[in-house]
């Protein structure tokens, strides 16, 4: 059996976040899924609007994915491709080249990420959103 992972945040679920587990699954039989647990964002200055509970709960819900784990910090990963067996790590192509290193471990794949669609663009929207009504008030 082949087994896949890839890493992730996953905050404010979307199509892109979809695309990109369905074409990890399609990689291998068994996806398994690191959620970036709230501490290990603010460790990396990232802000999130969902809890890490409730990131894992809709990853989890996924039906491309067979195994939610918790990411805590940048160097589990050769520790997790070790414990789970993983044959092939996924990354979206903005992160392209940046976990080469674990090709000594296990294939790396970089994939395309879904165009116009991102946790930071809807983010923005809802600041710009929000500046509006203030000044409408």
């Amino acid at each position: 059996m082949k087994t896949v992972i890839t890493y992730g945040t996953f905050d404010l679920f979307h199509i892109g976040h979809v695309n990109l587990l369905k074409r990890a699954k399609s990689l291998g039989e068994r996806l398994i899924v690191a959620v970036s647990t709230d501490d290990f964002n603010r460790q990396k200055g990232k802000t999130t609007l969902v809890p890490y509970e409730h990131r894992h709960a809709v990853v989890e819900s996924c039906r491309y994915v067979d195994q939610v784990i918790s990411e805590r910090d940048w160097l589990q990963k050769i520790d997790d491709i070790e414990k789970y067996q993983v044959d092939v790590f996924v990354m979206g192509d903005d992160w392209q080249g940046k976990f080469d290193e674990l090709k000594q471990h296990c294939e790396v794949v970089y994939l395309p990420r879904t165009r116009d669609i991102s946790s930071t663009a809807i983010k923005q929207a809802m600041a710009v959103i929000a500046q509006v009504e203030r000044e409408l008030r």
